[in-house]
């Protein structure tokens, strides 16, 4: 293991970004943050970028299609709508989950987990909750807690979950549920590893539930982009603090 630890190239601007992170943030983030391992997410050749832009013809799609919905109005009169429909539904109707995270530790302020990971459709890094698609034959409860443990490696037991709820229903057909999922640590527990697929490059990041909405303003001040589902549910959290 010392040994492939020698053969890996070091980014330089990765290891700047954690030296600036060290002095921006209070003490308590540094006993939370899990700073990057040598995994799917770290010390890659290079940086992702968009290579080619073009249309997409429809029997290449794997995972979306575009639907013609003709539809009658409230006056009764004809309307057409375009949208996007994911192409892997399962019997379960929910497409996919994100997870929102409380880790519990005898000794450390009450936290949750965010990722990071390059998006091209946005051509961002993105900073969001853990999430995925529902697998065939899974519920979505399960499907929260797998996730949660592949895309972070921490194990959890789920808290709440969601109605069915959706973030654009004005462009996609797509849904998901929202889940709450609780880890309880000890002292002494060491970091998890992470179960991350072939072409998965997801940061995680723990990050104490006080400093969350500050820390996505910060990311944000830095070029990344943030989801909605984290954003609403983090300023959710800070007005509940600040404004109630």
């Amino acid at each position: 293991m010392l040994l492939s630890l020698t053969k890996r190239p070091i980014n330089p601007t990765k290891f700047s970004d954690r030296l600036l992170a060290r002095l921006r943030y209070p003490a308590s983030f540094h006993a939370f943050h899990t700073y990057p391992r040598l995994n799917a997410a770290y010390n890659m050749p290079q940086s992702p970028k968009i290579v080619k832009v073009e249309g997409l013809p429809a029997d290449e799609a794997k995972w979306v299609e575009f639907q013609k919905i003709s539809w009658q109005d409230q006056t009764g009169k004809n309307r057409v709508w375009e949208a996007a429909a994911r192409k892997t539904r399962g019997k379960a109707g929910v497409d996919a989950v994100a997870i929102s995270t409380i880790i519990r530790h005898p000794s450390r302020p009450p936290s949750t987990i965010i990722i990071l990971q390059y998006r091209p459709p946005v051509d961002a890094v993105c900073v969001e909750l853990p999430a995925g698609l529902v697998d065939e034959g899974e519920s979505p409860s399960d499907a929260s807690v797998r996730e949660l443990h592949e895309e972070t490696g921490y194990k959890g037991k789920l808290q709440f979950i969601s109605p069915t709820i959706v973030s654009d229903p004005g462009l996609s057909t797509a849904n998901m549920q929202l889940a709450t999922v609780e880890v309880n640590l000890k002292e002494g527990d060491a970091d998890p590893e992470q179960a991350l697929d072939d072409g998965e490059f997801i940061e995680r990041v723990v990050v104490p539930l006080d400093e969350l909405y500050d820390r996505l303003v910060q990311y944000d001040k830095e070029g990344k982009t943030v989801d909605a589902r984290l954003w609403h549910w983090a300023a959710g959290y800070h007005a509940a603090k600040t404004m109630l």
